[in-house]
């Protein structure tokens, strides 16, 4: 379903000529985007909205794991924690992207969310068929499914945060 929107003085011209350039296929679809943060992690996870899908999640330089979420969902908020210590954990893997976007306030052209969290791994030579994450949703779950399926290189150990001393 495409959605277009009509931003001209309504009028019987503007209308019939809106109308002409839907029947002709001219019109550009539009999708609800959120404005590109300033701040562009949460909790390090990568904050990603309708109008910077493409440059992070679709580029061919970077494996991208996206949580789709929701703000008001339940299981979205226990998977929060979770998944913001998985991108802390692995924020020095270069060549991986951990990212999240509230799927009830952006669109993507050609993606559908069915339900609430939904978490696609885009492998970076592969874009155009993202894996469905069916995973554990544990740290060490996402962690060793990263690693299976990551072309990024990891360091022979990815430290735990609790590991790590101060």
């Amino acid at each position: 379903m495409q959605k277009f929107l009509y931003e001209n003085e309504i009028n019987s011209d503007n209308l019939k000529r809106f109308v002409e350039d839907f029947a002709n296929k001219i019109l550009t679809p539009y999708f609800k985007s959120e404005p590109i943060p300033q701040d562009s992690h949460d909790e390090g996870v990568r904050v990603v909205v309708g109008k910077n899908f493409k440059e992070v999640v679709l580029n061919d330089q970077d494996d991208v794991l996206m949580e789709y979420y929701a703000p008001w969902c339940g299981h979205c908020k226990n998977l929060a924690p979770i998944y913001s210590s998985v991108a802390r954990r692995l924020k020095d893997v270069n060549g991986l992207v951990i990212g999240k976007m509230d799927a009830t306030a952006n669109e993507v052209e050609g993606l559908s969310i069915q339900g609430f969290p939904t978490l696609k791994f885009y492998p970076k030579n592969s874009k155009g068929s993202p894996m469905d994450y069916n995973g554990e949703r544990t740290e060490e779950g996402f962690v060793d499914f990263l690693k299976r399926h990551s072309s990024a290189s990891f360091p022979d150990a990815v430290t735990r945060p609790q590991d790590i001393e101060l």
